[in-house]
C-alpha cells in the first residue's frame, strides 16, 4: 500500500481547515494510506516511511512558519539520499501573495531532492469553501497519483 504524509503548521485555524480538506480528499482514495502530522511532531522516520508528501503552511512574515521550517531542519541532512525525488505539493494560507513561503519551500525541495507534482495551493483571506475544494481536490490528485503509479 502507498503512503501520503501530509505535514502542516497552523497557529489561527485556517491552515488546519486547508489541511483537513486535504486529508479528505486523499482519504477518497483506495490503495494509500494517508497520515497527517503537525510540523512539530513530524520527523525524519516519517519523511523516509512515505512515498509522496504535501505540506502546508501560513504565510509568516513573508516566509514559511517557524514550525515548518524546524520540520525542514531536522530532516534536511537525515534525509539525504534517501527521499530522492519524493513527490511532493504545498498549500498555503496567506496574508499577502504567499509568493514567498512557495519560493522558499521549492528552494528548500529542491535540495533534498523533493520532486513537485501539482502547483502549490496558494489562499489569501478567510478560508471558505471554494479553497477548501480545491484543497480537497489536492489531496484525492496526490492520492490518485499514487494509486495509479504515476508518482
Amino acid at each position: 500500500m502507498k503512503k501520503l504524509l501530509i505535514v502542516y503548521h497552523s497557529q489561527g485555524g485556517g491552515t488546519r481547515k486547508m489541511a483537513d480538506a486535504v486529508l479528505a480528499g486523499a482519504q477518497e482514495e483506495t490503495g494509500v494510506e494517508t497520515r497527517m502530522r503537525p510540523a512539530l511532531e513530524a520527523d525524519v522516520e516519517d519523511l523516509l516511511g512515505t512515498d509522496a508528501v504535501i505540506f502546508g503552511t501560513p504565510e509568516n512574515f513573508g516566509y514559511m512558519s517557524g514550525a515548518l521550517k524546524d520540520f525542514f531542519d531536522r530532516t534536511f541532512y537525515p534525509a539525504q539520499g534517501k527521499v530522492d525525488q519524493l513527490p511532493y505539493a504545498l498549500f498555503v494560507k496567506c496574508s499577502n501573495d504567499g509568493s514567498g513561503a512557495v519560493f522558499n519551500i521549492e528552494r528548500i525541495a529542491k535540495g533534498y531532492p523533493l520532486r513537485r507534482v501539482a502547483e502549490p495551493v496558494v489562499h489569501q483571506g478567510d478560508v471558505d469553501q471554494t479553497i477548501l475544494d480545491r484543497c480537497h481536490e489536492l489531496g484525492h490528485t496526490l492520492a490518485a497519483g499514487l494509486a495509479l503509479g504515476i508518482f
